[in-house]
């Protein structure tokens, strides 16, 4: 039977990171089958793991959501943060984002309990496609779109070459495969534009659709299984958030 560290196992369940997972290990916080582990325990798919008295290994069915986050709402598990995607989806198993949209952002966002996906998704070295609208505060010019399309110096590194097209005067749709930090907001700004609207409304191969604003669906079939397959071979190297 298939071992893991117990913190791997505790982060899997979507209660908390691996990180977290070993201070609550160390505070005595965690039982496993029942007794207190030590750091470094590995466990299999059967044993019960506790935390604070409450088991958090219930087996329930992997879970996939789209979610059309309005905006103003925090993409945290934290749930004392006030207008938290946790807190305002109000689901009934335990789930949480993968990756982030910035609190002035709006749009596409993929919430799980499978831990082992998020390991995997929208990793920068993957390719791994995001696509956004956005407006900004004055007309966009084609210099704008040229340099937005081929590069911009931002936190200490040049943006990849992405597709950049203008909708309208004040309008542009972006692709991008990396996940710098604020990064469309970052390239906006460099170039002297600040974004006024900000939306995603497609991750790989799924797409917001007419998904209304601040409602979620369930993956379709042909979609988890089209992101599975593409995300078989990804690498699971750490990459800043959006």
């Amino acid at each position: 039977m298939e071992t893991k560290r117990l913190n791997k196992a505790i982060s899997e369940t979507g209660y908390c990171s691996r990180r977290e997972a070993d201070k609550l290990i160390e505070q005595g916080r965690v039982k496993v089958n029942g007794k207190t582990p030590e750091l470094g325990t590995k466990v299999t798919s059967v044993d019960e793991i506790s935390v604070n008295g409450k088991i958090i290994t219930k087996k329930v069915d992997n879970i996939y959501l789209v979610f059309n986050k309005p905006v103003g709402i925090t993409c945290t598990t934290e749930t004392h943060i006030k207008g938290n995607i946790i807190n305002y989806i109000n689901y009934p198993e335990r789930i949480f984002p993968i990756g982030r949209l910035d609190k002035p952002s709006e749009g596409l966002i993929f919430l799980t309990n499978d831990g082992d996906i998020v390991n995997k998704i929208l990793r920068a070295k993957n390719n791994h496609e995001k696509e956004y609208i956005v407006s900004v505060n004055k007309p966009i010019t084609d210099e704008f779109i040229n340099k937005m399309s081929n590069g911009i110096p931002i936190l200490d590194t040049i943006t990849n070459k992405c597709n950049v097209e203008k909708i309208n005067n004040n309008t542009f749709n972006i692709v991008l495969t990396q996940g710098l930090n604020r990064q469309i907001r970052r390239m906006c700004s460099y170039l002297g534009y600040e974004v006024q609207t900000l939306k995603r409304i497609r991750i790989m191969n799924v797409e917001l659709g007419n998904l209304k604003k601040g409602e979620y669906r369930n993956f379709t079939s042909n979609e988890i299984e089209t992101l599975k397959s593409a995300i078989k071979y990804s690498s699971k190297t750490e990459e800043a958030s959006k």
